[in-house]
């Protein structure tokens, strides 16, 4: 499938980007709008498109901005389309539920849904205006793309966000809104995937999650929801603690070591062995949570955030045990570059299912 998507590089579209790749298509065909838009090439790339998604938004700026914005990207999209030599299948805008009042946000984006349904019509494209609420999810650009986001990089520094305005938020998870986007979920089943909170609400949970979890210990979590907004968290303060030092307590017998706390359910637990110059993993997880822990021997974790060139790098040892919740949408690795067996144990928040996985293949 050929996808060709403007805002590729922003949240929404990195999220859109790693759901592809987890269905197998991981060549996503970048379109720059604004300043750094190429006519000619933007028809080129558009041509023969499978699916056309339309991310790329201005939503911060004065109101100049931010209606010229909207409108430029989707008037450069739409002239793209129009000339396109064949025309794409399908066009998708990510568009907002603002668009159904009168500010001057919710304005620009409904005018710039009118112009890519014009030229879907023009040149026979299904086109898919889809109303997105209030968007929260993994490396959210905080005091930017939403509340959700300030409050988790507020809150894993040690900060205490406060509440200026309580409203009420309609609020839905980017790899949902992603699944909405590329066909892989019924716009009117995503209804079923928004929770309604207030901002005191939301802000009280992500409390309750950053002081449980600053103790090592995982939170219990009500449902799928609970647990997108508990990674959404996880991938901020991954940022600032990566590795949690566990404690063992000694005495004339041995040693004893609380490896996992989970609080409303227990999860699957296994653990493997890994000969000398051995990598285990080669992997990400979307929404699974996932605790690496050496138990013998010693090894050197890796992570990189998908799309991303940086790696985070820990090194542990049963000497010395520290866990690693894996973030999600990180490809992760642990090697064996020690001379002894490695004993690593895993948990993770879910028991294993063959038929849904969640574990696709990506090296470090």
């Amino acid at each position: 499938m050929k996808v060709a998507m403007t805002g590729a590089g922003g949240f929404l579209g990195w999220h859109t980007r790693v759901l592809l790749h987890s269905l197998g298509h991981p060549d996503v065909v970048a379109l720059p709008v604004g300043d750094r838009h190429d006519a000619t090439a933007a028809a080129r790339d558009i041509s023969g498109a499978d699916r056309l998604v339309h991310v790329a938004g201005v939503n911060r700026g004065t109101d100049a901005e931010v209606a010229g914005g909207n409108v430029l990207f989707a008037e450069q999209v739409a002239a793209a389309v129009r000339v396109a030599e064949v025309a794409p299948r399908v066009i998708v805008f990510a568009n907002s539920t603002q668009a159904e009042g009168n500010s001057v946000y919710g304005d620009a984006k409904r005018r710039a849904a009118e112009i890519l349904a014009e030229a879907a019509g023009a040149v026979g494209a299904d086109f898919v205006d889809l109303r997105l609420p209030n968007l929260f999810g993994e490396h959210g650009r905080p005091f930017y793309n939403a509340v959700t986001a300030t409050f988790c990089h507020l809150l894993s520094r040690g900060e205490h966000p406060s509440v200026d305005v309580d409203r009420e938020l309609s609020l839905l998870h980017a790899q949902r809104a992603a699944e909405v986007l590329v066909g892989e979920l019924d716009a009117d089943e995503m209804s079923g995937h928004i929770r309604t909170r207030t901002v005191t609400q939301l802000l009280g949970r992500l409390e309750h999650f950053a002081g449980v979890y600053a103790t090592g210990e995982l939170p219990a979590l009500e449902d799928d929801f609970d647990r997108d907004l508990f990674n959404t968290y996880r991938s901020y303060a991954f940022e600032v603690r990566p590795s949690f030092t566990l404690t063992p307590r000694s005495d004339a017998r041995g040693s004893f070591t609380e490896v996992v706390r989970a609080a409303g359910g227990g999860g699957q637990t296994s653990f493997s062995t890994t000969v000398p110059g051995v990598t285990r993993g080669q992997h990400y997880h979307r929404r699974k949570i996932e605790r690496f822990t050496v138990l013998a021997g010693s090894g050197t974790m890796t992570m990189r955030r998908l799309f991303h060139d940086d790696v985070v790098t820990v090194r542990a040892s049963g000497g010395s045990p520290v866990s690693v919740d894996m973030p999600t949408m990180w490809a992760h690795a642990i090697a064996n570059d020690g001379d002894e067996t490695l004993t690593t144990l895993f948990w993770s928040n879910e028991l294993f299912d063959p038929q849904a996985p969640d574990t696709v293949p990506e090296n470090v």
